[in-house]
C-alpha cells in the first residue's frame, strides 16, 4: 500500500510524530462538532464512546499484547512473564495518575470529581479526562512503530500504521465528547473546540516518547507492548464503557463496542 511505503521509508521518530499528529488531529476533527452543533443525542454519543472502547480492546491484543508474547517466545523466562508484567504495571501506572489527577467524567455531576482536592473550573477537569484517555493511546502508537523499527516477529509498519488509524477513528468521539460539554458549561464554540482539541495534544509527545525509550532500551520492548495494552484496557474499564452506559443505553453502547472491536481486527489483520 503506498501509505505504508511512504511511512517505511521515514525514521522511526518521524512515524511516530506524524501518527501522532493524526491521531491528535482526528480529536481536532470530533471537537469541531461544537462548531455547528450544541447538543449530540446522547444515544449517539453512548455508541461512540463503545466504538472507542471497542477499538481500544482489539488494539490492546491485536496489536500490543499479541506481539509481547510472540517476542518472548524462546527467551529464558516464561513467555507469558513479560506480558503479564507490563500489562499489570501499565494499569498501575494509569491507576496513580486517576488517583492524583484532578478529572471529571462527562456527564458526571460535580461532586463525582476525581483526583486530589482542586479548584479547577468544571471545564478543565473535563478536558483533564480526555487528556487522562489520551496518554496510552499516544504511548501505543509510539511503542508500535519502535517495535517495527526492531524488526521482531510480529510487530510491523503495517500493523503500526493500523493501531495509529484505529486510535484516531476512535478519537472522533473524544473529541466530540469534551467539546460539547464545554459548550453547554458555557464556553463559546470557539473556546470549547480549542480546549477539545488541546486534551489530544499528548498523543504526538506521548508517542515520540514511546518509539525513543523502545529504541533506547530495545529489551524492555515486550515488556513495553503490554504496559501499553494495560493502560489502554484501564481506561476502557474505569472510565469509556461507564461513561458509555450512564445515558441507560447499555445495548446501544455494547454494540458500539462490538462494531469498534470489529473494526479494529479487521484493520490489524489487514495492515498487519
Amino acid at each position: 500500500m503506498e501509505i505504508i511505503d511512504l511511512i517505511e521509508g521515514m525514521d522511526p521518530v518521524q512515524q511516530a510524530l506524524i501518527a501522532g499528529l493524526f491521531t491528535w488531529f482526528m480529536t481536532a476533527a470530533g471537537a469541531g462538532i461544537v462548531v455547528a452543533f450544541e447538543e449530540i443525542e446522547r444515544k449517539v454519543l453512548d455508541a461512540m464512546l463503545g466504538f472507542a472502547a471497542g477499538v481500544m480492546i482489539a488494539a490492546s491484543f491485536w496489536s500490543l499484547l499479541s506481539p509481547s508474547l510472540e517476542m518472548s517466545e524462546g527467551k529464558e523466562l516464561p513467555v507469558w512473564l513479560p506480558a503479564l508484567v507490563g500489562f499489570l504495571l501499565g494499569g498501575i501506572g494509569m491507576r496513580l495518575i486517576d488517583y492524583y489527577l484532578p478529572h471529571l467524567h462527562p456527564g458526571a455531576p460535580p461532586e463525582e470529581t476525581e483526583g486530589v482536592k482542586t479548584s479547577w473550573h468544571r471545564s478543565m477537569l473535563l478536558v483533564s479526562a480526555i487528556t487522562l484517555h489520551n496518554i496510552p493511546e499516544g504511548l501505543a502508537v509510539g511503542v508500535a512503530f519502535g517495535a517495527a523499527h526492531s524488526g521482531v516477529e510480529g510487530a510491523s509498519i503495517g500493523a503500526a500504521v493500523a493501531l495509529a488509524i484505529g486510535i484516531g477513528i476512535q478519537n472522533f468521539p473524544e473529541g466530540a465528547a469534551v467539546s460539547l460539554p464545554l459548550r453547554r458549561e458555557g464556553l463559546s464554540r470557539k473556546s470549547s473546540f480549542f480546549w477539545g482539541q488541546l486534551s489530544a495534544m499528548v498523543e504526538p509527545v506521548a508517542a515520540v516518547l514511546g518509539v525513543l525509550l523502545v529504541i533506547i532500551m530495545q529489551p524492555l520492548l515486550p515488556y513495553a507492548l503490554a504496559f501499553a495494552a494495560g493502560a489502554m484496557i484501564f481506561v476502557v474499564v474505569e472510565e469509556l464503557i461507564p461513561e458509555a452506559h450512564r445515558g441507560g443505553n447499555g445495548d446501544i453502547a455494547t454494540m458500539g463496542v462490538m462494531i469498534g472491536f470489529s473494526v479494529m481486527m479487521v484493520l490489524d489483520v489487514a495492515f498487519g
